[in-house]
């Protein structure tokens, strides 16, 4: 990471913590993406869900828009100029380790475990894993784009689905009961638990309960603190 992604750095977390919540304003978006007809489509729907949305087309302009107007978050493609190799995601962890605060939705064109697992397990609050296709549906982008601004993580069902059906240590995880199972699932969304409540058509007390046994199960105990409890038991469902 260059000196001057870091000493911009400390200006945006500076930023971020004087609009903390972003109550106060729109959401700052910044998008990198070389196809201009995705572009302009994401654009679109960000600005229609009352976001503040700007875009490039390369990795090197996203670092250096970043660094010079700090986003709330990131959206970017995987593959981009100037390498076409896996220049997206290269920039968005380095923005990352030089903006704290930032969150990263980062769009795919194929299903990929290993980026996925691998933004999850570097650091999972405040990162998005979506198909491009699902794009065309505004409200999955928007609403993935808000739940990693809060801080939470947005991970397609998709992905998931391919996650978990990779192998997994034959552990505690086997201990789980179908319904704990689906609440892990949906937390691996990066539902909230009333989003969870509302998915399964039962009362958000059911899913504090089954989200207490998931974590008791699990071995995470309460001194880990509930956001951390529920990072790792994500991160125990979804590794091999």
């Amino acid at each position: 990471m260059s000196a001057s992604l870091r000493e911009h750095g400390v200006r945006g977390a500076g930023l971020r913590a004087a609009g903390s919540g972003h109550g106060a304003r729109a959401l700052r978006v910044l998008v990198g993406e070389d196809q201009t007809f995705v572009r302009e489509g994401i654009l679109r729907v960000l600005e229609h869900a009352g976001m503040e949305a700007d875009a490039v087309g390369d990795a090197d302009s996203l670092r250096r828009r970043a660094a010079e107007s700090p986003p709330d978050v990131l959206v970017t493609d995987i593959r981009m100029p100037p390498m076409m190799g896996d220049d997206g995601i290269d920039a968005a962890r380095e923005l990352r380790d030089a903006f704290p605060g930032l969150g990263v939705v980062v769009l795919s064109q194929y299903l990929d475990a290993g980026y996925a697992l691998k933004l999850v397990a570097d650091r999972p609050e405040g990162v998005g894993y979506l198909l491009k296709e699902k794009v065309a549906q505004g409200g999955v982008l928007a609403d993935a784009v808000q739940r990693v601004a809060a801080g939470g993580s947005a991970l397609d069902p998709d992905v998931v689905s391919l996650l978990i059906g990779r192998r997994r240590e034959p552990d505690a995880l086997e201990t789980l009961t179908p319904r704990e199972r689906d609440v892990l699932a949906l937390m691996a969304e990066g539902h909230s638990n009333a989003g969870i409540a509302s998915k399964l058509h039962v009362s958000v007390s059911a899913v504090e309960r089954y989200v207490t046994r998931v974590f008791g199960k699990l071995g995470l105990q309460e001194a880990d603190g509930g956001q951390h409890r529920r990072v790792l038991a994500v991160l125990r469902y979804l590794r091999k």
